[in-house]
């Protein structure tokens, strides 16, 4: 890491941060070529790097991984860029406009606040956060540093789920009251394991990054640290947070919810994962507290079954005061009035959900200097909410949320949650006042 990238990053000074940032930022405005790195290529990661490889102007002048296997493999699909295992490598490349950081989740905001410091547009794999704390961490930085930071969440560029929203927003069920999503599917145990060595190809240390130090473990390894209250956020965060991001869309509501309620636990698979299996959660939003401007927003999730619902895997209900709306990525959109009668509507050619689309949307925003369609305040919103209800099935009991102080009201045990114990000794721990 460079002299000025360190002291950028450990200082706590606003003022000399912005102008450090400023003195450190590549216009890509200026310069239509976008120069970007990849830090973190396994499955996720290497979809990353075919994307954007293959968008016009763009170069992926960086491939990082802490996996020497993983790496080559992303190397493969862009031979000409530089394959390197410490990120910081790509942060101390002025000609680097931008990162895409795919990697675990307790390394995305860490990454994401250190590419900010060091003058670089941020896309972040959802959830952009590992904990309620380190969202408003990466908003405050984002606004901090004038950068573009785009959220993983590609519904938000999908012509398909688009028209939906927009539909909803033209009153095609009247108010929406009601939103529902839910994350239906079969995945299998990850059984009961013990400490073992690392792999010899694998920097398990520099993986571990800020996290707590503790032993390696082949079941907390390549995607299982999913299930891991140290690295990942279950599969509430992992796949429920696309739904939940369609859902907090088409309810139109901008702010946190006042009350969790959730329910959950592992039903099923008797094995060694930390998060639920099974997960019923409620968010309320009051709005002003007059009648007709609650909202409510219910998630839904068993990884052990296959029976949908609506035929739906992964999907979304839109309760209004005229009708109801059912939506899936998958392609499928249908509107019912009040009795149930079918309404037409005319949807886009396309219906698909990709990647692709969505890194387009960044980089034209990077080259335009407006915001991207999932900025880092949105990415926040809807990733706050499968914590909270990991938070509330922790506890094993409902609270109430302060939503512009951020903090559960009355439940220290709660609270503590909020946040995470980092390795203060480690330099991708955050250095935030």
């Amino acid at each position: 890491m460079s002299e000025m990238l360190r002291r950028l990053f450990l200082q706590s000074s606003t003022s000399g941060a912005a102008a450090l940032m400023a003195s450190h930022s590549v216009s890509a405005a200026a310069n239509d070529k976008v120069v970007l790195g990849v830090i973190g290529t396994g499955g996720q990661g290497k979809n990353h790097v075919s994307s954007y490889r293959d968008l016009p102007n763009v170069e992926v002048a960086y491939v990082c991984d802490v996996d020497e296997s993983r790496l080559a493999e992303a190397n493969k699909i862009v031979p000409q860029a530089k394959a390197v295992s410490d990120l910081r490598r790509i942060l101390d490349d002025k000609a680097v406009d931008a990162v895409s950081i795919a990697t675990p989740d307790h390394w995305h905001t860490p990454a994401a606040l250190l590419a900010l410091a060091a003058g670089k547009h941020v896309y972040v794999e959802k959830p952009c956060s590992h904990n309620v704390r380190e969202g408003r961490w990466l908003v405050e930085a984002a606004e901090k540093s004038g950068k573009i930071v785009q959220h993983g969440t590609q519904s938000r560029s999908s012509p398909f789920i688009q028209t939906a929203m927009q539909l909803l927003r033209d009153g095609v069920i009247g108010k929406v009251l009601v939103a529902r999503a839910w994350d239906v599917q079969y995945r299998g145990a990850i059984g009961k394991s013990e400490p073992t060595t690392p792999p010899a190809d694998f920097d398990y240390d520099t993986w571990l990054g800020p996290a707590p130090m503790m032993p390696f473990q082949s079941n907390r390894h390549h995607y299982n640290w999913h299930w891991w209250y140290p690295f990942g956020t279950g599969d509430a965060g992992n796949d429920g947070v696309h739904e939940i991001d369609i859902a907090r869309w088409g309810l139109g509501v901008e702010t946190h919810p006042s009350r969790v309620a959730a329910v959950g636990g592992k039903y099923v698979h008797d094995d060694d994962q930390q998060f639920p299996d099974t997960m019923t959660a409620v968010f309320e939003y009051p709005g002003d507290g007059h009648v007709g401007q609650q909202r409510q927003l219910t998630f839904e999730m068993r990884l052990w079954s296959k029976y949908y619902p609506h035929n739906i895997d992964n999907g979304n209900e839109f309760l209004g005061t005229e009708g109801r709306m059912l939506l899936t990525k998958r392609g499928k959109l249908e509107v019912f009035k009040e009795r149930g009668e079918k309404v037409d509507v005319k949807l886009p050619d396309d219906r698909s959900v990709h990647i692709r689309p969505h890194q387009q949307n960044f980089v034209e925003a990077i080259r335009s200097g407006k915001p991207g369609n999932a900025n880092a305040l949105t990415g926040h919103l809807s990733s706050s909410l499968p914590h909270l209800a990991n938070i509330a099935c922790r506890v094993g009991r409902s609270f109430r949320f302060d939503p512009a102080g951020e903090q559960i009201i009355g439940d220290d045990d709660a609270n503590q949650l909020l946040h995470r114990t980092y390795r203060t000794s480690h330099w991708g721990t955050p250095k935030v006042s």
